[in-house]
């Protein structure tokens, strides 16, 4: 649910404290953003129920789960019709090594994030999955050499 409402400030302390460390306890949030634990337990529940705060998560390491493998695909369907679109969506959502999938403009229609373990991994996921979707037309990999920067959510303490 998106909002209409700007947040403050103190929202945006919350909002960053929750983005480095998700596990805070309310009195520890409370503290740190110098405000009592009932103000800071209300203004984070107005902010998950404004849409500002959309969930929580584990970061894991992908490596440790065998996959140390990042591999970034740009993909062209043939057709871009509405039965196309969602098959391909829906292959996508079901497919655990998938990580993010993006919507592109330019020479193609997806830029897709995936986790795979080596080459052989990768190989296995381009002849037994992607290139068994119905419109694959064509694709182009780049292995990624190391992340300089992870972030799940721009910084609301960013000045605009």
């Amino acid at each position: 649910m998106a909002s209409n409402r700007t947040p403050d400030r103190i929202d945006r302390r919350i909002m960053a404290a929750l983005m480095e460390n998700g596990r805070l306890t309310n009195a520890e949030l409370a503290e740190k953003v110098g405000l009592s634990a009932a103000p800071c337990w209300q203004r984070v529940r107005r902010l998950e129920a404004d849409g500002f705060i959309s969930g929580y998560t584990a970061v894991l390491d992908q490596s440790l789960l065998g996959v140390k493998e990042t591999v970034l695909l740009e993909v062209t369907l043939d057709r871009h019709d509405d039965e196309a679109v969602a098959n391909f969506g829906r292959a996508m959502a079901a497919m655990p090594e998938v990580l993010e999938v993006y919507l592109t403009t330019g020479e193609y229609d997806y830029f897709i994030k995936v986790a795979v373990e080596g080459t052989q991994g990768y190989a296995d996921f381009l002849g037994k999955k992607l290139y068994k979707i119905p419109g694959v037309r064509h694709s182009r990999s780049s292995f990624t050499l190391g992340c300089l920067k992870r972030s799940l959510s721009v910084s609301p303490l960013q000045e605009s």
